[in-house]
């Protein structure tokens, strides 16, 4: 027998659950934060933060991020004025400590993909400096370089995504051709860049990387902070319920966040995405615009609702073992890489527009672009397939 995925809408059945359910959950939350807090000061934060610290930043990150969606989702059941002076400030908290995370992570996804592009034996910021550019090759570097920022239709920019290696969805046999794979002289063109593209990249998001790290530890050591920590503090032992949050039922308002997750998904052009590698969010190219990609909100929204929903669901189980949703589980790892490409596109994107960088240079920044944006709808198409997929096996 095939063995069924959880169905969202089981979570929300059964007994009712009250308001002393999400006090205990706040109250778990809190604790986990204040021991994430003595980790991290007992750790010490270091040049750049050690291993034991960094955990304790993602342990506070993850305990802010779930009290702050509860408050969202349950605030008619807890004090008004509480809940809006709680929820900016732990998102603030929350925010800062990513920063520094993000930078780095997007730094080894950019240069994993520059050594994917290029074919080279090293990283492209390894080989830096390393390598020489003929006459010939440079003019035939400049040309190229012009076509990848402008409108990012060269064969080389449309480079073969690799859906199964990012997300973990591989595309149907009947998904149509592939790109043809880059020439020779395609191929030369965008190694000679990568290497100071690679570089160029590792300037300047080491140097986001070590501006987020000094900002995170100004923003702990701040009079702010230290407010939030006495704040969270108290929710250890007291939370601020509404007088008749004991005998009312949380499944109403947690169904809401379902409801508005669901909605929001089915605003998606989820039949454009079933079609893998469509690379529709192409068609811009590196305009001079700098904002992130239009097409890229929605699915940032519904990443957000499907957060909100997730913990929304922790609160009505109230059941540390209780088993993940897969479908939930599936789609936030879909929308999580969907958002780690477009973010690395849009760097790779900005350090193209750099001034007086070398053609080849842009070349290849162009290719690395086009390749996010791939990674980008192929992160969609692995979003619709295990949605549509779960929500016909659970009907």
């Amino acid at each position: 027998m095939a063995q069924r995925h959880l169905d969202p809408t089981d979570s929300l059945a059964g007994p009712a659950v009250t308001g002393d359910a999400l006090a205990g959950y706040l109250r778990a939350q809190a604790t986990e934060f204040l021991r994430a807090l003595r980790l991290h000061r007992e750790n010490g934060p270091g040049a750049s933060g050690s291993e034991g610290s960094a955990d304790a930043a993602r342990a506070l990150r993850r305990a802010a991020r779930r009290i702050s969606s509860s408050l969202h989702t349950f605030q008619a059941l807890l004090d008004t004025d509480w809940c809006e002076g709680m929820r900016p400030e732990l998102a603030w908290v929350s925010g800062t400590l990513a920063m520094e995370h993000a930078y780095t992570s997007r730094l080894e996804r950019l240069l994993t993909a520059l050594h994917r592009l290029s074919g080279s034996t090293t990283l492209p910021d390894q080989a830096a400096g390393s390598r020489t550019t003929s006459p010939a090759g440079s003019r035939t570097a400049s040309a190229a370089g012009s076509r990848a920022a402008g409108a990012m239709g060269d064969p080389a920019a449309r480079a073969e995504p690799r859906a199964r290696g990012r997300v973990g969805a591989a595309a149907p046999r009947d998904a149509g051709p592939r790109n043809p794979p880059p020439s020779t002289q395609e191929r030369g063109n965008l190694t000679v860049g990568a290497a100071k593209a690679g570089a160029l990249l590792d300037r300047q998001l080491t140097l986001a990387r070590t501006r987020a790290h000094s900002t995170a530890l100004q923003a702990m050591g701040s009079s702010r902070f230290h407010a939030i920590a006495d704040k969270v503090a108290v929710l250890a032992s007291e939370v601020p319920l509404t007088t008749t949050a004991k005998t009312t039922d949380l499944r109403p308002l947690a169904t809401a966040a379902q409801d508005r997750l669901t909605d929001a998904v089915a605003a998606l052009p989820l039949i454009t995405a079933g079609h893998p590698y469509n690379a529709a969010a192409l068609v811009h190219g590196l305009s001079p615009d700098t904002v992130p990609h239009p097409q890229d909100a929605p699915w940032h929204q519904v990443r957000l609702l499907l957060r909100l929903h997730r913990y929304a669901r922790e609160v009505v189980l109230n059941q540390p073992d209780a088993p993940a949703d897969l479908r939930l589980f599936s789609a936030g790892q879909a929308l999580d890489q969907h958002r780690d490409a477009s973010e690395a596109a849009v760097a790779a994107a900005q350090a193209a527009r750099t001034p007086r960088i070398a053609p080849a240079t842009a070349y290849a920044l162009g290719v690395l672009h086009a390749d996010q944006r791939h990674e980008v709808e192929a992160a969609r198409f692995a979003f619709q397939q295990c949605w549509e997929k779960e929500a016909v096996s659970t009907r």
